[in-house]
């Protein structure tokens, strides 16, 4: 028996061609979760919605279920994203590890998870105009891990529970760690480092920027955030390189 369509808000993560006019697009939608499509005809210069089919675009999709792929039959813009970011290659860049990243955090294909769709849409709206775009995706990925479970432990000892601050960071210990149980390889990092990113994670983004630029640490919470995230995904990802 054949599923019924359905409509959702979805955002492109990615993208691949398939045959001569078609794409296969990757979603990650509002109520579904992702959702692997393939958008027939897209590719064609008379596609009725094919310009919406991109990158940094909110869309109300619609869908018909099938056992392999979806079938994308139609697309409306409910907010474009993509002129205030691709104009900047920072933003670029770190919008390109915002929805990568997303894919990777999506639990499930086929269950909901509105917490991080609306975490995309917001990161993506506030990035149109954003001067310090990197602490922006940091902000999204502790908010992002906080609500997957896998938030770093910031102040006590990831091993002990010791309380902080501490001065030495790893993602395999589970983030801060005293001295006793610190294991070899981790980063020596000053408590104003570990601070800026709890702030980040519980969404005080001005008193964090401001410790960042104070202490010049915007490249050491960036590091420790993403080694944090590839450890729990057990991967390396590359636009986390690319938006450093």
């Amino acid at each position: 028996m054949r599923r019924p369509s359905y409509r959702d808000r979805a955002v492109v993560v990615r993208t691949y061609d398939f045959g001569e006019a078609d794409r296969i697009v990757v979603l990650l939608t509002r109520g579904h979760g992702l959702v692997r499509a393939v958008a027939k005809g897209v590719r064609r210069a008379k596609s009725r919605f094919g310009s919406r089919v991109q990158l940094f675009v909110d869309l109300d999709v619609h869908l018909y279920p099938g056992r392999n792929l979806a079938t994308l039959t139609g697309a409306d813009t409910v907010a474009y994203y993509a002129s205030g970011i691709i104009e900047d290659y920072s933003r670029y860049t770190a919008a390109c590890a915002v929805v990568d990243c997303a894919e990777r955090l999506c639990t499930a294909e086929t269950g909901e998870d509105p917490f991080l769709f609306d975490a995309v849409v917001n990161t993506l709206a506030a990035m149109q105009k954003e001067e310090h775009p990197e602490l922006c995706l940091d902000a999204f990925l502790l908010r992002a891990m906080g609500h997957a479970g896998w938030a770093p432990s910031l102040f006590a000892c990831a091993q002990c529970g010791d309380s902080g601050p501490h001065h030495a960071f790893h993602p395999v210990a589970g983030g801060a760690v005293c001295v006793r149980c610190r294991p070899p390889g981790s980063s020596d990092v000053p408590p104003e480092t570990l601070h800026a990113m709890w702030l980040l994670e519980h969404g005080h983004r001005e008193a964090a920027q401001e410790i960042v630029e104070k202490h010049d640490l915007a490249d050491q919470v960036h590091r420790l955030t993403s080694l944090h995230l590839q450890h729990h995904v057990e991967q390396r990802i590359g636009t986390l390189v690319s938006s450093a």
